[in-house]
């Protein structure tokens, strides 16, 4: 894991499996759901939201919102979102998205997987460090997540 400035975060895993089924869990929606700790409606298209809510227990409350930017498949997923979005009573529907994108690459024994956020300097500065502190940690726990359902599935 590591904090490039605090625009950008950065983390990386290798996933005992091969890209193509590391790539299903990440652009299926469900399977993505699965790993993640989410609830999603509808299916992962490039141009698409697809919405849904966090099931992780204490956080059922949030609610995702995710545009679908690009979709190369075994190579490249992104997405942008409202991170850290986490008062229902907030509309953040307007402010910037920061873009996560997962990468996918060959690596001896299996996938490496890294996944980049970044766009936090847009990020209205009251929320600001708190959303970046939350995801670093986040995303960690999110690697581990994606490597055991791979590889356990």
């Amino acid at each position: 894991m590591s904090e490039t400035g605090k625009d950008k975060i950065e983390a990386s895993v290798v996933v005992k499996a091969t890209r193509e089924r590391v790539w299903q869990a990440l652009s299926d929606a469900k399977q993505f759901g699965v790993w993640f700790g989410a609830s999603l409606d509808g299916a992962f298209a490039e141009g698409e939201i697809v919405k849904g809510h966090v099931t992780y227990p204490g956080y059922e409350h949030i609610q995702l919102d995710m545009l679908v930017e690009r979709m190369e498949p075994e190579r490249l997923f992104a997405y942008g979102w409202h991170p850290y979005a986490t008062d229902p009573a907030v509309d953040y529907s307007a402010e910037p998205r920061t873009l996560v994108e997962f990468r996918l690459e060959d690596a001896e024994g299996g996938t490496l997987l890294t996944v980049v956020e970044s766009g936090f300097d847009q990020i209205p500065e009251p929320r600001r460090a708190e959303a970046y502190g939350a995801h670093v940690e986040g995303w960690a726990e999110q690697m581990e997540n994606i490597k055991k359902y791979v590889e356990q599935g």
